[in-house]
């Protein structure tokens, strides 16, 4: 029997993590186990704050029964550069014995399960539950937050569309995804856009160019670009300022590119009035969580808590052929992305 169990959310916030928190009070309670939350990742492990309620709460069923639909994080998140040394791994793990905290469930990314592995090699039991939009773990279909994310910029894509078809206007729109194209690809596939552009795929602004000039030519003057915000690593290179300079738009040299350059680069490449760019940006991150994101968060909450209660650790949930599944960490965290580049092929095609 554990004497207690210990619940993080670290990385970047997602939607659902409150809810697998809801989770896996709930299940602890049903177990008679008490919960203790650690707030700001494993920030709160190091005890960086003066007051100990700011870095370790008890968690009681009616302290956290209203979060489940909630947006971000009750426990709040941080990244933790510290975690990856040694010496700090070890006041943690004072840190888990001092408050009789016999496992631990990490809500959070691959950095987080890497925190975790660690953990299990010092021994404390550890269960990762995945916390990332991106949806960039290659073990698992899903990660909280990666629906509500989609949904987000479904819903502004098609608001955006809308108003580029009534001024036939083409539009470039930024969704996140660091080194992971998933939800511009989906949001492009859900909308309809006619161009998607990814990190997982080397581009060129030219070849974005000459797809949208075939759109125009076709009589769609209101083609959107989705693009996530990763993409501009595998850009081919692109004297952005003696283009700019050379037409008549004042720029800085070594400026980067971004969503708002490359429009007005397309829109002088392509010859239109106007090409417009919106970047949607945090609020992905910050909407309440879809019934799929809650519906995952509540089973793998559960899961989580089961699998300490029995004695099983160094594992990460997740969800294969739409069903929810754990397996060991070192091997999710070895398991390589799967990009659908054929339905990339076939946005960009159509």
């Amino acid at each position: 029997m554990m004497r207690k169990i210990g619940v993080l959310t670290s990385g970047g916030d997602s939607p659902g993590m409150n809810a697998a928190v809801n989770s896996v009070a709930r299940s602890a309670a049903i177990y008679g186990i008490p919960l203790i939350g650690i707030k700001r990742g494993y920030n709160g492990l190091l005890r960086k704050s003066t007051n100990i309620k700011d870095d370790l709460q008890e968690l009681h069923l009616e302290t956290v029964l209203d979060i489940a639909d909630e947006a971000g994080t009750y426990l709040r998140t941080a990244r933790c550069l510290e975690f990856k040394e040694q010496a700090y791994r070890e006041v943690a793990v004072r840190t888990l014995r001092a408050m009789e905290i016999d496992g631990l469930v990490v809500i959070g990314g691959d950095g987080s399960f890497n925190g975790a592995r660690c953990l299990c090699e010092m021994g404390v039991p550890c269960i990762g539950i995945p916390g990332t939009i991106d949806n960039d773990l290659g073990y698992s279909e899903m990660s909280l937050g990666f629906d509500t994310a989609v949904n987000v910029c479904v819903d502004c894509v098609r608001k955006i569309r809308a108003t580029s078809r009534s001024h036939d206007r083409p539009h470039v729109v930024e969704v996140m995804g660091r080194h992971c194209g998933d939800i511009a690809l989906t949001t492009a596939v859900s909308t309809g856009s006619e161009i998607v552009v990814v990190p997982e795929v080397h581009w060129s602004v030219e070849e974005i160019a000459d797809k949208l000039n075939r759109q125009l030519a076709k009589g769609n003057t209101r083609a959107t670009i989705v693009l996530a915000e990763g993409c501009f690593e595998s850009m081919e290179p692109f004297d952005l300022y003696g283009f700019l300079t050379s037409h008549g738009k004042p720029c800085y040299e070594n400026e980067p590119m971004s969503a708002v350059r490359l429009a007005s680069v397309l829109k002088r490449m392509c010859g239109m009035v106007e090409v417009r760019a919106t970047v949607i940006g945090y609020i992905q991150r910050g909407a309440e969580p879809t019934a799929r994101d809650s519906a995952f968060a509540f089973e793998a909450g559960n899961l989580a808590v089961r699998l300490l209660r029995d004695g099983i650790s160094n594992q990460v949930i997740g969800m294969q052929k739409g069903r929810v599944m754990y397996m060991p960490i070192e091997k999710a965290l070895s398991c390589e992305k799967n990009f659908n580049r054929d339905l990339f092929n076939l946005v960009n095609s159509l």
